[in-house]
């Protein structure tokens, strides 16, 4: 998918829009070349970064010159999991209503339409009495249109659910990779109760969850109504975090995580120990190419996902593998790009216990703790 530079916002059409996130340029997030195509001069040459819009408070992606590439990643257990602590919370408080459901789904998969199902809700194709986005949204180029069509699939009694990573948690944990190519929209509540506003619904519920570093589900109806204590907690919580004269750290952020891995990954390699990465995640792609990453320093990438399979890391060298092709590796350490993953794998894949390293904006760590008990563990 391609978007015209952001000389307005997505979500308000307003011209104060601010720079707060600038990667320069850098690989699509989403085209995995085959291993063996040879790494192309323009290949990391697409403008990466965050604007933030002084008028709505919505965090977005300033342009994206991409072209959006089948998903091929798989919905990991982490994320199902939540899928159903959600709607049970929403079940819990009596606010799963009505007979009819209509989804509108993410490019990276997953869907809650069989948890509906079972609590006696149909699919429908028209306005329903609940209607689901989970993580989907964002991936609209024109936000303005996208809660439209939202709004408009709503039945006039009906809840809208959407589900975001939340950008106060974003700010907060210096999660600056979550900025990527075909995420056009990063979300406070603040901005979100605009959003819906300027359509004409009401947030009524917010719950948040531990998802990606803190993830919020939103209910909203049609109409002024009022909202539950939640929505004012949520926003009391995030407000810290969504000023605009801190959302800059995130430029900060960027820096030191890229410079951090690639100091830890030379380390290793003067070690002599041999590292694996785990997870050939969008979020990494970045990520790599800012840290220099090559295959001299990164063995490989194993991925659950098969399509990805016999390709590469995009603007590297970095071949991803299969998770077999990882543990017959006997790799010393294994770096984790998604930090969800880690119970999954941990279950997974025994025979690679005391090498898991996970990455995180302030420095590689296994399980939350320095990475010297990684190479303690390894060697």
């Amino acid at each position: 998918m391609s978007s015209e530079p952001g000389n307005v916002c997505r979500g308000c059409g307003a011209a104060d829009l601010r720079a707060i996130l600038d990667l320069g340029k850098v690989p699509a997030a989403d085209h995995f070349p085959l291993i063996d195509d040879p790494i192309e001069p323009g290949e990391a040459g697409h403008p990466l970064r965050m604007d933030h819009c002084a008028a709505c408070g919505l965090a977005q992606l300033a342009e994206d010159d991409t072209v959006t590439a089948e998903p091929r990643g798989v919905e990991p257990r982490a994320l199902r999991e939540q899928a159903v602590a959600a709607v049970a919370e929403v079940a819990g408080t009596g606010l799963l209503i009505g007979r009819t459901v209509r989804e509108f789904g993410s490019p990276h998969g997953g869907t809650w339409l069989p948890l509906l199902a079972v609590r006696g809700f149909t699919e429908t194709a028209g306005p329903a009495d609940v209607v689901l986005d989970c993580f989907g949204i964002m991936h609209e180029p024109d936000q303005r249109a996208a809660f439209r069509r939202r709004a408009a699939a709503t039945a006039p009694h009906g809840a809208l659910l959407v589900q975001y990573h939340s950008l106060a948690a974003i700010v907060a944990s210096g999660q600056w990779n979550a900025l990527r190519h075909g995420h056009f929209a990063y979300y406070s509540l603040a901005a979100l109760q605009g959003l819906l506003g300027d359509v004409g619904m009401s947030v009524t519920h917010a719950w948040s969850f531990d998802l990606y570093g803190g993830t919020v589900l939103v209910r909203a109806v049609h109409g002024a109504a009022p909202s539950d204590d939640s929505v004012g907690l949520a926003l009391d919580s995030e407000a810290p975090h969504i000023d605009p004269h801190g959302l800059p750290a995130l430029q900060r952020a960027a820096g030191l995580h890229a410079r951090t891995l690639r100091n830890w990954l030379d380390e290793q390699a003067q070690r002599g120990l041999r590292v694996f990465g785990y997870g050939a995640a969008s979020r990494a792609v970045a990520l790599f190419s800012l840290a220099g990453a090559h295959r001299g320093l990164l063995a490989g990438v194993a991925d659950a996902s098969p399509a990805k399979h016999g390709r590469r890391m995009p603007g590297t060298d970095i071949p991803i593998v299969a998770p077999r092709e990882l543990v017959s590796a006997r790799p010393d350490l294994v770096l984790l790009t998604l930090p969800d993953l880690l119970a999954e794998v941990r279950a997974a894949y025994p025979e690679l216990d005391g090498r898991w390293v996970v990455d995180t904006p302030a420095g590689p760590r296994e399980g939350g703790r320095e990475t010297a008990m990684a190479h303690r563990a390894a060697t």
